[in-house]
């Protein structure tokens, strides 16, 4: 399920390596702003693009953790509600997401807010574990975590997901909750993070959406 999509409970803060990355969870074509639909039987592809700031902010001036986020969107053939199945099952996420694996729930934990999940990250050549909570899960329409827990995490995911032409516009934001040296502590290392981060999601839509597809076709 990097940034670092996430192995995210007391709040514990991911590891001192690499907090920010998304063991999730959190693509056909996608932009930042528009997403692209797809034939109901050929999902489309992402395209690679450098992710925009959501906030303007002086180049010259400090970094801000507003500064640093994106969403990422594509069309996939499957409902929501399937979807929906498919991403708060955070055990799934190393099916699709480059950078995440191992995840799994806490004991008696599951796919709902406040409960926890840990996973194994991967970036630049190092590994480390994270621990994430769920801070939304609303079947059909989104499921969201923090990366080092809702009080005082570094990293929020979200999935959404929106009917539309027989299928399902799936988005997956990144969003910086407040800077932290072991994210980077100059502009420049926080935009080289959000690049990754904003590859990763593109390659992981991409992967569930043909997921998808091939689940259909069978």
């Amino acid at each position: 399920m990097t940034t670092p999509a996430t192995t995210a409970h007391e709040p514990v803060s991911t590891t001192a390596h690499e907090p920010g990355a998304a063991t999730a969870h959190e693509p056909t074509t996608a932009t930042a702003h528009e997403p692209t639909t797809a034939t109901a039987h050929e999902p489309t592809t992402a395209t690679a693009h450098e992710p925009t700031a959501t906030t303007p902010h002086d180049p010259a001036g400090p970094p801000r953790a507003a500064d640093f986020a994106f969403t990422r969107r594509a069309w996939v053939d499957a409902s929501p509600a399937r979807v929906y199945e498919l991403v708060s099952d955070v055990s799934s996420i190393g099916r699709w997401s480059p950078d995440a694996d191992d995840v799994a729930f806490d004991p008696e934990a599951g796919p709902r807010v406040g409960a926890w999940f840990s996973g194994r990250n991967r970036r630049d050549g190092r590994e480390w574990t994270s621990r994430s909570e769920i801070v939304r899960a609303d079947p059909g329409t989104a499921f969201g975590f923090v990366v080092g827990g809702a009080r005082d995490g570094i990293v929020h995911w979200e999935w959404t997901l929106t009917p539309q032409g027989g299928g399902t516009v799936v988005g997956q934001s990144w969003r910086l909750l407040r800077l932290d040296p072991v994210l980077g502590t100059t502009r420049a290392e926080l935009d080289a993070l959000r690049r990754h981060m904003a590859a990763s999601a593109e390659t992981t839509l991409v992967a569930l959406a043909q997921w998808l597809a091939e689940e259909h076709r069978n």
